[in-house]
This record gives C-alpha cells, sequence and structure tokens, in this order.
C-alpha cells in the first residue's frame, strides 16, 4: 500500500506500506513509483484507493497476458447515471481494438458510442509495462504535462510505446469521488461484503 495524506492511520496493518512524502505535490503515478521495488521485480496488480469491487475483477486482470492490462467495466452506463444527471459529463472515451487492445482513452466523450467501457482504476503491470509506464511518466514530467493514470496510458497509445489489453470486469464495483457517490455506492458496498463474508 502506498501512503500519502494521514499516512499514520495505516500504520499497525499487516501490508507493506510505502510512503510518498510529497503526496501534497504530486501525482497518483508519483505514488505508485514509490513501490518501484516491487514494479520492477515481478508483476502487479495496482488498485486505486477510490474503488471498490469484487474478486472476480483482480482474477480478470491476473488473466491478462500483456505487460498492461486494465479492467474496464463493458456495463459503465448504469453505474453512471446513478452518479451523474448526465453520464457524460463525467464518462471518458473508452474503445478497443478488434484484439481488445486499447484505441483510445480519457478524453471527452461526446456520445455513448464513443465508449466500449470505463477503465475502474485497477491494472496489471509486469516489469516490462512498468518500465514504459515510468519512461512515460519521465517524459511527462519534462514538458510538464499532465500526470494521472489515464492521461499516461492514453499517451502509450498515441505513441505505440506497447500495446495495452483491456479485459471486461463487468461484475460488482463502485468509484467513489463524491458524497452523492457515497449513497449510490452503499447497496454495491454491502453486496460485496455479503459475497466477501461466504
Amino acid at each position: 500500500m502506498v501512503t500519502g495524506w494521514q499516512a499514520e492511520r495505516f500504520a499497525g496493518l499487516p501490508f507493506r506500506l510505502f510512503h510518498n512524502a510529497r503526496w501534497a505535490d504530486s501525482s497518483m503515478v508519483d505514488s505508485l513509483a514509490c513501490a518501484e521495488e516491487w514494479l520492477r521485480t515481478e508483476p502487479v496488480v495496482v488498485s486505486y484507493g477510490d474503488i471498490v469491487y469484487a474478486p472476480d475483477a483482480v482474477r480478470a486482470v491476473l488473466a491478462g497476458q500483456g505487460s498492461i492490462v486494465v479492467a474496464y467495466d463493458p456495463n459503465w452506463l448504469e453505474q453512471w447515471s446513478s452518479r451523474f444527471e448526465d453520464p457524460l459529463s463525467d464518462a471518458e472515451t473508452f474503445r478497443l481494438n478488434a484484439d481488445r487492445t486499447l484505441a483510445e482513452i480519457g478524453g471527452s466523450a461526446k456520445s455513448a458510442t464513443e465508449i466500449h467501457g470505463q477503465y475502474m482504476g485497477l491494472l496489471k503491470l509486469d516489469p516490462e509495462g512498468w518500465r514504459v509506464l515510468a519512461g512515460t511518466l519521465d517524459s511527462a514530467a519534462a514538458h510538464e504535462r499532465r500526470t494521472d493514470t489515464t492521461a499516461l496510458l492514453a499517451e502509450i497509445v498515441a505513441t505505440g510505446a506497447a500495446s495495452i489489453e483491456a479485459v471486461a470486469a463487468p461484475g460488482l464495483w463502485h468509484e467513489f469521488d463524491s458524497n452523492k457517490d457515497l449513497l449510490s455506492g452503499h447497496s454495491v458496498v454491502r453486496q460485496l461484503d455479503a459475497l466477501l463474508s461466504i
């Protein structure tokens, strides 16, 4: 787990902790880089901290064969409709090639036809995938460009630095970005709790 703000709250948990001391003026990918010790040596499943999901989503990315594998929700519209009056106000483009690799991610969508799913914030990187992502991060930093994960994935696609495999994970999951998300995601958390308690 990579910590930042209020890192002390995670002390004593049974996880290996990495810390981004520059959390206030850096990005989530800079936080990820704090775990480079792991990322350089073996495949790692990376999860955003503001999402919940079923174990099947992790199994889906683990089954992917690429150096960079992203999970996406093909049934995204139902969740986005519960979170936003206009789902397209937040949803980003996510288009796939015929071979299920990523063709586009992170743009502003004008219609739902540009969206084959929504990236979930769950991905797998092997050491080569991390090398590509880290190199793209270095390039973005050098040019003072936005450095969130989606922007870096978009740049990898645009430059052809690597193919990004996309795997569908249509089960239970939810993203929490606002107070409204706490309400719309409450039932998902209850369902996941029941699922994981079995």
